[in-house]
């Protein structure tokens, strides 16, 4: 008899290599019985990417054949036929084909990410106005918001859109008529050739009413009456029901060619739609604006005057 612990180490590391080489090579088995003698025999499985065709026996191997295309088998089995290839599932798409050795791999489609919770791909949140992107949403997690600060801001609702830096109107030789917040940039005035302060106002108007939401119906009753250009309220068209996205287009375009004079009517149109609260605070930005005019300008001609 020979002892392990006398063969040579290179010897005996050369022997278990070729030992593990024919585990991994053996095809791995499963019991079954003879169906000529009924006695128990060992059956080779099949590889994965086929199934079994026909059982073994005595006197013959297992027959295996591929998997038909749209099926699959990932392990060794002995199964009659493969398993059919999976369907992504709604708002998912294909990662990797299915083969004859793997099912198909999903994922969530774009603008959306798999959410545990509820075991499906959710629409990745936005964040909403006032605050930024910190990191987008990926097939896996959801969008990451935060608030901002240090002087930036983010006017709108965005899966996408990062916080941005406020304008510096010193650096383009203006006086800023309304310091920026997290939700609106700052307001820039040329004191040689000032404006009235609801003409700056009117910038930020389409964000206003995005970072001051408030009932569908309310904001209809505001659009259809929004001032129109001979200084009357216009009632606009109220029989087409207008979606959330459409009345902001609309506000957007009216504020766009609105004069002075038609902001300045806007907060007699909020206020009897029981948004007066809204009404006040987008008086007290125009009474800012007013106020810093007269402050920042007046200064400016002094300045230039000495």
């Amino acid at each position: 008899m020979i002892y392990v612990s006398s063969l040579p180490l290179p010897l005996l590391l050369l022997l278990l290599s070729a030992h593990i080489a024919l585990v991994r090579t053996s095809p791995p088995t499963y019991e079954d019985r003879d169906p000529i003698t009924g006695k128990p025999i060992q059956c080779e499985r099949c590889p994965p990417g086929t199934f079994r065709r026909a059982r073994c026996s005595s006197t013959k191997n297992t027959e295996c054949s591929p998997c038909p295309e749209g099926s699959f088998t990932q392990l060794w089995n002995h199964i009659n036929k493969c398993l059919r290839c999976g369907v992504c599932n709604r708002n998912e798409v294909v990662k990797r084909e299915c083969t004859a050795h793997n099912d198909c791999e999903c994922e969530c489609k774009q603008g959306y990410f798999y959410n545990p919770g509820y075991g499906m791909c959710d629409r990745h949140g936005v964040c909403p106005s006032g605050q930024g992107v910190l990191t987008e949403g990926t097939a896996e997690k959801d969008t990451v918001c935060h608030i901002c600060s240090n002087n930036t801001y983010s006017d709108t609702f965005s899966a996408h859109q990062k916080c941005m830096t406020h304008k510096n109107c010193s650096d383009a030789g203006l006086q800023m008529v309304l310091k920026g917040s997290t939700w609106h940039d700052s307001l820039c005035a040329n004191c040689t050739d000032v404006k009235d302060a609801a003409e700056y106002l009117k910038e930020i108007i389409p964000a206003f009413f995005v970072h001051h939401p408030m009932n569908i119906q309310r904001l209809r009753r505001i659009v259809y009456k929004l001032p129109s250009e001979d200084g009357k309220k216009q009632e606009r068209n109220s029989g087409k029901e207008l979606d959330l996205s459409d009345l902001h287009a609309q506000i957007n375009t009216w504020a766009a060619s609105a004069t002075g004079s038609q902001i300045r009517q806007l907060l007699t149109v909020l206020t009897p739609t029981k948004a007066s609260g809204i009404a006040d605070r987008l008086q007290n930005k125009l009474k800012h604006i007013d106020r810093n005019l007269a402050e920042q300008c007046c200064l400016e001609v002094i300045n230039m005057v000495n």
